[in-house]
């Protein structure tokens, strides 16, 4: 065998070589680019964020006068099922249903939204069980 052939062997083993590693490189930078947004998906939409700086009730119903059924620290995301105008909170008479398993109602005043919140067409009260609290619906 020449020189030559054995130089021309050795430089297509090369190309192939090459054209594997950069295959390689490719999808591992493909790879690594899809592994950030899969790792932290965040809360689904709509949600809120907890402005208030000591924090916010959770009401059984839209007003202040209903009972506390929970707390929510400042910074907390909460998921929103929709919204209404009731009782004014600081000028704000917007109340959010949250998506927590016991459906319970925060002022919008001390939440920041993200996502559009759609209206409550209508807000039933049914008991779950007889020895849990009122649970809310939207139907």
């Amino acid at each position: 065998m020449s020189t030559t052939d054995i130089l021309a062997a050795r430089g297509k083993r090369l190309v192939a070589g090459t054209g594997a590693l950069a295959t390689a490189v490719a999808l591992g930078a493909t790879l690594l680019a899809a592994a950030p947004a899969q790792a932290t998906p965040g809360p689904a939409k709509p949600f809120g964020v907890v402005t208030a700086k000591k924090g916010l009730s959770e009401r059984q119903y839209p007003s202040t006068d209903s009972s506390v059924r929970g707390y929510l620290r400042h910074r907390a995301h909460v998921g929103l099922v929709c919204k209404v105008r009731t009782q004014s909170v600081g000028g704000n008479s917007v109340w959010y249903l949250t998506r927590a398993e016991r459906g319970t109602w925060v002022a919008a005043k001390y939440v920041t939204n993200s996502g559009q919140v759609k209206y409550c067409k209508d807000v039933h009260r049914t008991r779950v069980q007889a020895n849990h609290p009122a649970k809310h619906t939207v139907g």
